[in-house]
Order: structure tokens, then sequence, then C-alpha cells
């Protein structure tokens, strides 16, 4: 292999290199406006007489088209149309059903889920499609996004080394294997690995990031608060304790069947124990906030607010069975779908003179009244301290009545359309759900993903045809589409790509790999081994993961065949490595839950740094076991 010596175009790319590692470290700026200085640096750097193949400026913006940024661009086009059905919230109270709301069995259940995904498509397309799960999550169990965000990206980028279609790197390795196969003899030549042959790696690979994160998550994750606009609005305890000092909270109770309240109206059972029942299930029907003439059939559940003391004096009186948490009504009542709202009656409201229960607020809008605050005083159907309850739902309303109100946002949204109400609260999400395009959703959705697995098909295609079909059919409008890209992960993804092929470009990429291989020269085998793990690991980085790979796989094969090693092996240490990238938010799936989560640089290397060492060693001793 011909010597390669430093030049001045590949100083210039070390200068720039280490520059861009200054910028995502110090932070000075954001990283993706670091990212488009580099880019715009590498533009005109290009046009020195000097330094002619540091960049072809025809084609400095190319990667705003490139594969991977158009393929992100339409997998959060994708996921947005499948939360927009509904669907993502019903995947998310399947994970809290089962997960429970703790940090050691949530983050388990996601990163598995994700990295088993991730091993059919492609990573970022599995974080993207489940960075809104994490976030319905978040919102409903107070955990902070910036400590479920981390452990899913990574678990998305592990899963990338399960089968041959996970990663880039893992697609081109039997391409690069057979290539490199021309240059050596009839008796060293390297059989090609199957779909599932790295599969114990990729799993081993998994569980470690998952038992990494449930062990010692509480020291490595960020301990960020919740990110303001992760959480719409708190919980229905919290806001009427401190906005109102009424000390109640939400409880699920099941009536058994044949219990002694059948037959009872909502009305009366609510007015004769000072209590809510802001939702029900009978008959598999759930509502929430049943009008208050329905009749209680059992067996049923209903969702009760009030004071402890007075749903268990509820229970012992009838004989019912209060749970420790919600389960049927987890959903309907997750911050993320309904919460507390305040509503003021103007001076020119046919709502004057007239009731809650007149104006049928809660057949009409699901709404269900908690207190009216007039004046000085409030008026609750519970009682307090200060105050007795009142039976507020015969109140008649007064101009500048302020009614506390339990409401789901989408008819939040209704009410505010409505003259005769003035709707206080801004900070919910005045959406609009399309449960019923939920089919359409689900159709394209498996249409792109039938394509990516079972077609030769561009990658950035296959997506693109689902994000089309969604916004044809009408799940998304084309304003929500581009509202649903996160165009800072876009424009970071997109501008770094310019400095990698000038890496590879101008040699540089290749006189590090000499430079470091020429240390490692003479060394034991499982320590060249090591050492090209290694390798691997700095260049993905500072590179693309693809461009790593095409790179180092003839040079790791060159150092088998001279070291007495198995070239296929060594080749597979590649693909895999290159997998290896936690350490900053260089890799598109860093880049793209950085921006939701608030992680800085900083974050990524201290969690990644043990990360990055667990990662080498369990791969390296795998990759010797099993084969």
């Amino acid at each position: 292999m011909e010597a390669i010596t430093l030049n001045l175009e590949m100083m210039v790319v070390l200068a720039v290199l280490a520059f861009t590692i200054f910028l995502f470290v110090s932070e000075i700026v954001r990283v993706d406006l670091a990212a488009i200085i580099v880019m715009v640096l590498v533009g005109g750097l290009s046009y020195h007489p000097l330094l002619p193949n540091l960049a072809d400026v025809n084609h400095l913006f190319d990667g705003f088209a490139s594969n991977a940024v158009m393929s992100i661009i339409a997998v959060m086009i994708i996921g947005a149309g499948l939360d927009k059905t509904g669907l993502m919230s019903k995947v998310a109270a399947v994970i809290l059903k089962y997960g429970g709301s703790t940090e050691q069995r949530i983050i388990p259940i996601i990163s598995g889920t994700v990295g088993i995904i991730s091993s059919f498509m492609q990573n970022v397309g599995a974080a993207a499609l489940f960075l809104p799960v994490v976030s319905r999550i978040s919102a409903r169990t107070e955990i902070p996004l910036s400590r479920l965000l981390m452990p899913m990206g990574f678990c998305a980028i592990l899963g990338g080394t399960m089968t041959l279609v996970g990663s880039s790197p893992m697609i081109l390795l039997n391409e690069l294997i057979l290539a490199a196969n021309e240059t050596l003899p009839a008796d060293q030549k390297m059989a090609t690995f199957g779909l599932f042959s790295v599969t114990p790696i990729g799993l081993s690979l998994i569980a470690t990031g998952i038992l990494y994160f449930v062990l010692f998550g509480r020291w490595v994750l960020p301990g960020k608060s919740v990110r303001a606009d992760a959480v719409t609005g708190s919980s229905v305890k919290d806001y009427m304790h401190r906005i109102y000092e009424l000390d109640v909270d939400l409880y699920e109770v099941e009536l058994p069947a044949g219990n002694i309240l059948l037959g009872e109206t909502i009305a009366d059972v609510m007015d004769a124990n000072h209590i809510y029942i802001i939702g029900s299930e009978m008959d598999n029907r759930r509502q929430i906030a049943p009008p208050v003439k329905t009749k209680i059939q059992t067996p049923a559940r209903i969702a009760v607010l009030g004071h402890r003391k007075d749903v268990d004096e509820l229970a012992m009186d009838y004989d019912l069975i209060v749970h420790p948490a919600l389960d049927v009504f987890a959903e309907d009542f997750a911050s993320s779908h309904s919460g507390v709202a305040e509503i003021v009656i103007p001076p020119d409201s046919r709502a004057i003179g007239k009731t809650a229960r007149e104006l049928e607020l809660r057949k009409i809008y699901d709404m269900s009244m908690l207190a009216i605050h007039r004046g000085g005083d409030t008026l609750s159907h519970v009682e307090n301290e200060d105050h007795k309850a009142s039976l507020i739902g015969r109140e008649p309303f007064q101009a500048g009545d302020t009614l506390v109100v339990h409401v789901p946002w989408e008819q939040l949204v209704r009410v505010n359309e409505r003259r005769s109400y003035v709707v206080v609260t801004s900070d919910y999400p005045q959406e609009e759900l399309r449960p019923q395009k939920v089919g359409w959703a689900l159709l394209f959705f498996f249409i792109a993903i039938s394509l990516v697995l079972f077609t030769d098909v561009r990658l950035s295609l296959c997506l693109l045809v689902g994000a089309t079909g969604m916004i044809v059919t009408k799940v998304l409008s084309v304003d929500e589409a581009y509202s649903a890209v996160g165009w800072n992960t876009v424009f970071l993804l997109a501008s770094l790509i310019p400095l990698g092929q000038a890496v590879q470009n101008t040699g540089t990429a290749a006189w590090m790999a000499q430079l470091i291989l020429q240390v490692l020269d003479g060394w034991p085998i499982w320590s060249l081994q090591a050492g090209v793990a290694i390798l691997s690991t700095i260049l993905t980085l500072i590179m693309s993961n693809v461009g790593a790979t095409v790179l180092l796989v003839p040079l790791a094969v060159s150092i088998a065949v001279a070291s007495g090693g198995d070239p296929a092996i060594f080749a597979m240490t590649v693909a895999i490595s290159t997998s290896n990238s936690f350490l900053i938010p260089t890799h598109q799936v860093n880049a793209l839950i950085m921006g939701p989560a608030g992680y800085r640089v900083m974050d990524f290397v201290k969690t990644g740094g043990m990360m990055t060492i667990l990662f080498l060693v369990v791969s390296l001793t795998m990759m010797n076991v099993v084969f």
C-alpha cells in the first residue's frame, strides 16, 4: 500500500475539524448554527487555488437532498401522521400499562422496542417514529424527556447491529467483502454473512445498553426538569390545590355486577356524596363527563374526583373497589389529552341565568364542572375549610363567573369558538385529532415499511411514498407536514455532509487511518482487531459511518491477512464499530433527539463515554465468541 503524505489540504481539513469540535463542545453558538458556519467555511475555502479537492461548490448543498436527510424529513412526517390519528397515544398507553410510571420499567420497554424495530429499518427512522410516543409518556409520567430520549436514541443506534439491513454499514458489508475478495488468493477468500449472522452480537449490545441505563441512569442521564413544551397543563390535583386550595384527586372506582347503585343516575350519586363523576365505562362504552341523567349499569368503572375520605366513604357505603391508579381511564385523563381549564362568562353571554345542567355542557362538550369562581368566593361540589359544598351543576351562571372545568383539549377548541364563552386557558394543544384517518395512516405506514424491506427502491423514496400518501389522504395537511419537520435537525445533518466529504476526498481520513495502523503494526491479532474497532469508532464520529466503513474495510482486511487473522471478522468489526457513535451528536439519531430533549454536547460526552467503552468490550467479546 502506497504511503500517504500529509499535505496542505489535509492540514486545512484537520484545522476545520478541530474548529468544528471546538464549536460543538464550547456551545458558543447552537450546534445547528455551528454546522452551517462550518459548511460556509468549507465552501469559502474551496475557492482557494491550493485547495482544489476540499469541496465542489457546485454540490456544496447536495446534503439537503441527500438520501439520509430526505429520509429523516419523510419519517418525521409519517410519525406526525400516526400521532395525529391518536395512534401514538395508544402505543404510549400500552407502554405505560405494562411499564408503570418509573424510569426503571419504562426505559427497557421503550428502548427494547425501538432497538428491535431499528434492526429492520433505518435507526433514525425508528427513533423519529417513537419520538412522539416518548414525548407523551414524559408528559403523563412527568419524567423529564431528557431522561427518556437518550436511552431510546442509543438503543436505536444499537439496533442497527442486529441484522445486515439494520444500518448502512451493515448493508455495505457483504458488498465490500466481495470487492475485497477480488484481491485475495483463492484460499483466503471470505464468505459473505447471512441476514441474521450478527444477531447475537446486536442483541448483546441492546441488552448492554438497556442495563447501562437501568443500573446507572440516575447518575449518567441529564437531570433536567421537564421542558415547557413537553407537558401541557398540570394534573387536576395540583391545579385545584394550587389555585383554589381544594385537596382533591382523581380515582378509578369499580362497581361490581349487581351493585346497589344499579339504576341510579350520575346526578344522584354526585349530589349525595359530594364527589364528581367525570368519566364512566359501562356496557363497553367509555364516556368522558357522562351526562348527569345517565343511569348506572353494572359492572362498571367510574372516574371520581374528590377528597380521599369522601371517595373511601363512597366505596365503603356502596361496596365499591378503589383502584390504586388509573387503568381504563389512563389515556383519557392524560395531560396530553385533557385537563383543567378556565372559562369566563362574558356580559353578553347567552349562558347567563342558566345552569351547567340546563346547558348540557357534559353532553355537548364532554365538560365536567369543578368549581365556579365568583368574586372572591369559590363554589365547589366538594367541601373545603373555607366553604361548604355547593351543587354547582344547578347554580345559575352570572356575568364575570370563571368556570373551572375538566375538558378534553379538542372540545376546548370548540368551546373557544362560541361567543357565549371566553376561554382563558391558553397553554393547551389546539389541534384536532383525526382518529377516523387511522386506517389511511396505517396503510401508508405499512406501504412505506414494505417498500423499505422488500424492494431495492431508494430509502428516501420509500418513506416519501408513505409521507405523501398521508398528506394526499388528509391525515395531515401540507402545513402540518411542514410543521412536523425538525428543521434544526435537517440543517445540522445536511450542513455536516460537506465536511465529511472533505475529510474523505482530500485523503485526510486515509492518512489518519494509516497513521494509527502504523502504530498497531506488530501487535497480537486480538489487539489489532481492537485497534481497528477503536479507529472505526473515531472516524465515525468525524465523518459518515458509510464513509468510514468504505475506507476502513479494505485496510482491515489487509491487516488481517498480513497478521494471520480472519479477514471476514475484521471486516465485520469495522461495520459494527461504525455504530459506536455516542460521544458527540454527529450521528443522525443523536442529532434528532438533541433539540426536543434540550441536550448539550457535554451531555453526550458524559453519558456516551461509558457507553462507547461498553460497546467496544461487548462487541469484540461477542464477535470472538460467536465466530
